[in-house]
């Protein structure tokens, strides 16, 4: 990984090197100042308004640079006007030529301009986080709010971009209308219709019909310019592209992305931003996301009717937490095979979990038939080893464009979440019963039946429509990297919000002075990725242990409530298996709206670590109100304590991925043993352990089973925030 005082000094346009934020200067500052702090010498109030003077002298010379380089382009644009107002009355090929072509280069010009303002506004991000870190003191915040709101604010020039969307707009609209010559009154600013058919009587709007025929039939460059009327200009999409960079992505994108723990890096590299292009293939996307849905609906379907399922074959009710608990056990494994398959291929390990799914769901649901617990447990257990979510992961972190990553990573966690809706909605519609020859069909056999036609159709798709991502490009672009590195070379090393620590604070100080003795690079070691769960362990820092511990905490507490819940219900309120599923779906279907609140409002309202430490408690609240000490125990009071638990578990999950991914160390971010493994490690391990909790608590009867396996929860959860507490101040 490149720090990113190199990235910035290498991309700079040379001749505007002088207008640049100095980022090494006030790097060299900051550290300066935790040194007079450290001796004395300085008071913080005098640091903090020193500190603000000087980023306020930066931005200024950012933005009056940006005003006059602003300034130039509307000069040309203006220019450009008057040649087009002229040409309308009489045009000339060679003059429409010449005039796209003047508009290209000022398109151009806005590019650079473009990058320009995303690297400086980067770099000022990041030296505003380095101070937040160092000083322990919300700096970024005060910043922020006091100067991005004022009349005469300049911040929101270099955040907002103020002023360029004209410039853009300009180009865009201009390159538009001189191509757009097919007698089309409509604009930039109208809805797009549909694409019209190219024919020789298509006129431009201030051509003659006379003319526009002759050019049509006699100049054979006129009639390639209509073939391309309606296809969008390069430097169109280019400055969209950069425009989208710069702006990003609206909040609930990022909350949504990072709930998914797919990261992205700040500062592409152009080849980088051209390989994803040539990996990029939609449908291949859409497969991906398919599995993803379909192998969270295989995991819930059964949670209904597990219990009457395991009671069919001569077991205890509570037995269902094995069941369900077995697809857990085996993906632990089938995380890290899969995650080690996806450095070589992506199609082959999709096709080997379609098929073992496939093979799973058919022995899940024959073992009726054959009277075999044995035959329902291995079928589960083939379930599991078909996951291939490290794959569906990698597949957006590797292959999907930069552009459009937070959409596909949002799209990830919205798969997952109707998926675990489905399922047990899916349940509950299946309440029929008949055979066919010897195989039994009803409402414990058809979840497994369908699932595995499901799979088979998706194995179908997948063979004939999933295109293998090139890899020779990596290969050609790094000719002298190792298999490890070429393998890795497009996986994400930075989150949106970059990484406060790079495997530990004496790591990150290294990596700096190495940067101002101008060495090239850091050192081979702090690059190469983990190579075992061990040595992916030992770069945990302790706040990113105990962020493990709350995705264990709250996978743990989830999966307690939601598969014991047809057990329990049926104890206390004599559910049937429709009542139970519509209680379960009515639970996944909160996920996505949650997470639109939380991402879109509440992050806005408050730091993550406050929301995570609210959330925690609620979490807590949820269990203390589930346990049954009032006699007798309702409805509502069920209801409601697992709809407390479960949506604040949901926010919790989120919002601890989302400081996952910023202390996440970035050798933790690509190889086989990455983070996204780890936390999925966690919390099917926290999964398992549920599950195993709920069948040994059944040895004690049904009317202990409920507060049994909530204790357990209880404990966890004090305990994680306990350890919130103690390392609150590390988080960010």
């Amino acid at each position: 990984m490149v720090a990113f005082g190199k990235k910035l000094k290498a991309r700079q346009i040379q001749e505007w090197q002088a207008y640049y934020i100095n980022y090494k200067l006030m790097k060299k500052k900051v550290k300066q100042y935790a040194h007079q702090i450290e001796v004395g010498t300085l008071e913080r109030r005098h640091v903090l308004k020193d500190f603000s003077r000087m980023l306020d002298n930066q931005i200024e010379k950012i933005v009056l640079f940006l005003l006059e380089q602003q300034g130039l382009l509307a000069s040309k644009l203006a220019k450009l006007r008057e040649q087009h107002d002229t040409l309308e009355q009489q045009p000339e090929i060679s003059q429409i030529t010449e005039l796209r072509e003047g508009y290209r280069v000022v398109g151009y010009d806005l590019l650079k301009l473009l990058y320009f303002v995303e690297m400086n506004a980067i770099g000022l991000r990041k030296i505003l986080k380095k101070f937040d870190k160092r000083f322990r003191y919300r700096f970024t915040d005060y910043y922020v709010k006091s100067r991005a709101n004022h009349p005469y604010s300049q911040l929101q020039q270099v955040f907002k971009h103020v002023g360029l969307g004209a410039v853009v707009g300009a180009v865009s609209r201009n390159l538009h209308e001189l191509q757009d010559c097919q007698g089309s009154y409509l604009s930039i600013y109208d809805p797009p219709a549909l694409p019209l058919q190219v024919s020789p009587i298509h006129t431009c709007d201030h051509f003659s019909s006379d003319f526009s025929s002759k050019l049509l039939y006699d100049n054979k460059d006129m009639v390639m310019l209509f073939y391309l009327d309606h296809l969008q200009d390069p430097v169109v999409d280019s400055i969209k592209a950069a425009v989208d960079r710069l702006t990003h992505s609206t909040n609930f994108l990022n909350f949504m992305a990072q709930h998914a723990l797919i990261m992205q890096e700040e500062l592409p590299a152009p080849a980088e931003e051209q390989i994803d292009e040539e990996r990029y293939h939609y449908v291949s996307l859409l497969l991906n996301l398919a599995n993803t849905f379909l192998y969270m609906v295989n995991t819930y379907i059964i949670v209904p009717t597990a219990d009457n399922y395991s009671m069919s074959l001569g077991a205890a009710a509570t037995v269902c937490g094995i069941v369900i608990g077995a697809m857990a056990v085996a993906q632990v494994f089938s995380s890290v095979y899969f995650s080690a398959w996806s450095n070589r291929s992506y199609f082959r390990p999709l096709v080997f979990s379609s098929i073992v799914l496939f093979v799973g769901n058919a022995m899940y649901a024959l073992a009726y038939d054959l009277n075999s617990l044995t035959m329902l447990l291995l079928g589960r257990l083939f379930c599991g080893f078909g996951s291939a979510r490290a794959v569906n992961r990698r597949y957006i972190s590797d292959c999907v464009p930069l552009k459009i990553r937070m959409q596909a990573s949002a799209g990830f966690v919205s798969a997952s979440a109707l998926g675990m809706a489905c399922g047990p909605a899916l349940a509950g519609i299946l309440q029929i019963n008949f055979k066919i020859y010897k195989l039994t069909f009803n409402a414990m056999t058809l979840p497994g039946w369908v699932m595995a036609v499901a799979w088979l159709v998706y194995l179908i798709w997948l063979w004939f429509s999933f295109k293998e991502p090139s890899r020779d490009v990596e290969e050609n672009n790094s000719p002298h990297a190792s298999d490890s590195e070429t393998a890795e070379k497009n996986t994400l090393e930075k989150g949106l919000k970059q990484p406060l620590l790079i495997t530990s604070e004496e790591q990150q100080e290294d990596d700096e002075d190495a940067e101002a003795d101008g060495s090239e690079e850091v050192s081979q070691e702090s690059r190469r990725p983990a190579t075992s769960i061990a040595s992916a362990y030992r770069l945990l820092t302790p706040s990113v242990k105990v962020q493990l511990l709350i995705y264990f905490m709250l996978k743990y507490a989830m999966e307690i409530l939601l598969s014991e819940s047809s057990v329990v219900t049926t104890y206390y309120f004599s559910w049937s298996t429709s009542t139970v599923a519509v209680f379960l779906a009515c639970l996944g279907l909160t996920v996505l709206p949650v997470n639109i609140v939380v991402g879109s409002y509440i992050s806005n309202m408050f730091e993550d670590r406050q929301i995570l430490l609210a959330s925690e408690i609620m979490v807590c609240v949820g269990i203390l109100l589930s346990f049954h000490v009032i006699i007798p125990y309702s409805v509502p009071q069920y209801v409601c304590s697992g709809l407390i638990m479960f949506v604040s578990a949901e926010v919790l999950e989120g919002v601890n991925l989302s400081l996952l991914s910023r202390v996440m160390s970035s050798r933790l971010s690509r190889g086989t043993y990455n983070g996204g493994l780890l936390s999925t490690e966690a919390g099917t391990i926290a999964r398992v352990i549920a599950d195993a909790t709920i069948t040994m608590a059944g040895f004690l009867g049904q009317s202990q089973l409920l507060n049994i396996t909530l204790l357990p929860s209880l404990l966890i959860c004090v305990i994680s925030i306990a350890a919130t507490c103690f390392t609150y101040n590390s988080l960010y």
